[in-house]
């Protein structure tokens, strides 16, 4: 059973079912809840990939999930998780009952996310789910592509869509639910929510969640 989905801040969120607690791209958190059974990083850029705030949050067990050309950066975590494993774009794994997919992360013209760095989002499988959060990435024809129930997507621009090019994206997937992140910090500015929401079909759940 899915319990519950918090976007904390920028693109740091936490998902939690009956089983399993879930972070992705933990950074400025507030707190030290150290209660992540799994953390998924989708690139190395310092808002995604924060040491710090893995550590506030990962614990006995943990299990680290990053690209596999970032493997050299998340070793300097390895005294601190059980274990670090490595994916790649395009692929399907099962790691300790865990269900997961990546998906390629990049940009179409912008230089921040090339396609060759192999950076990746995520399709979790959790509490009878599919939740695609899709990292840093353009409108790309591997996202519009997914199947998911629940889909996080940037909405800020600049390095990232842009709200209409991610209210498109939803209206392309058709999720039941859509929740923007990638706003109102580092990227684009609050109100680029409301946009998104505004154009994204009415009969998608827009849930606008961002708690700092």
């Amino acid at each position: 059973m899915l319990k519950n989905i918090e976007v904390l801040t920028h693109s740091s969120i936490r998902i939690q079912s009956s089983s399993k607690t879930v972070y992705l791209d933990p950074f400025q958190l507030r707190e030290e809840p150290h209660d992540a059974d799994f953390i998924f990083i989708t690139h190395d850029h310092y808002d995604h990939f924060s040491p710090e705030d893995i550590q506030r949050v990962c614990k006995e067990g943990t299990i680290l999930v990053v690209p596999e050309k970032m493997a050299g950066k998340a070793e300097a975590l390895a005294s601190s998780v059980a274990r670090i494993y490595t994916v790649k774009p395009g692929t399907y794994h099962e790691v300790n009952k865990m269900e997961f997919e990546t998906v390629p992360a990049y940009n179409l013209l912008k230089p921040f996310h090339p396609k060759s760095a192999e950076w990746v989002g995520y399709i979790l499988r959790m509490g009878g789910k599919r939740i695609y959060i899709t990292g840093d990435t353009d409108l790309t024809k591997e996202a519009k592509q997914v199947k998911c129930d629940i889909l996080l997507v940037p909405v800020g621009g600049t390095y990232t869509m842009d709200a209409k090019k991610a209210a498109e994206l939803a209206n392309a997937i058709e999720p039941e639910r859509a929740i923007p992140t990638h706003y109102g910090t580092i990227a684009g500015k609050p109100e680029d929510a409301d946009t998104f929401a505004d154009n994204v079909y009415p009969h998608i759940k827009v849930e606008i969640i961002k708690q700092y």
